[in-house]
């Protein structure tokens, strides 16, 4: 039955250390660096992901997002992480590991996002592989999945060269920028090879 309990984790998890990149639960401190990376990519991030509300990049705003994030991780439903770059300590990112399921399922979405002036360079990359052993050794997941749009070229090549194997089209999947998009569903299993 201890495969089917619930991972109870009242504390964010630690810093997680990758190739040339640290992963870490989002803070207060981070918001001047998180608003200003998020307004330099407006452009570049909004086909990608849901339509932001107006006051997204708000003090407020970030505050509330904290709070849902705490709450998230305490009810084992989502471990947000802000990527840094380690030379330098740069916000270049986030990701997450969201609606978490347990019992029968072990299994949590991968979504994530790369501010315009760090595309292509390897950060999530080094991201993605540094969070895997977390996501199947620590959080004790079976399986983790992803789901890009059909012509987001990088995030489809991310994602195979990250270990991830392509399972099914889902028709009308996710409302991203205001419209219902299909998707590319993606997925991979704690005994898949690791690298």
């Amino acid at each position: 039955m201890a495969l089917f309990r619930t991972l109870s984790a009242p504390e964010p998890l630690p810093p997680i250390t990758g190739d040339g990149v640290v992963l870490r639960a989002p803070q207060m401190a981070d918001y001047a660096a998180w608003a200003q990376v998020r307004e330099e990519s407006r452009k570049f991030l909004t086909p990608w992901e849901p339509t932001w509300p107006a006051d997204d990049l708000s003090r407020p705003a970030f505050r509330q997002r904290l709070r849902r994030y705490a709450e998230d991780i305490r009810t084992d439903q989502a471990y947000p992480f802000f990527l840094f770059r380690s030379e330098d300590g740069a916000l270049v990112g986030g990701l997450a590991l969201a609606n978490i399921r347990r019992g029968v399922a072990q299994a949590g979405s991968l979504g994530y996002w790369v501010g315009a002036p760090y595309i292509r360079r390897g950060y999530m990359s080094a991201a993605v592989r540094a969070l895997i052993p977390v996501a199947f050794d620590l959080l004790r997941l079976h399986r983790m999945e992803a789901a890009c749009i059909p012509t987001n070229l990088a995030s489809i090549r991310l994602l195979e060269k990250t270990g991830f194997k392509r399972e099914g089209y889902a028709r009308s999947y996710l409302c991203i920028n205001g419209i219902w998009q299909d998707h590319l569903l993606y997925a991979r299993l704690q005994g898949d090879p690791r690298d």
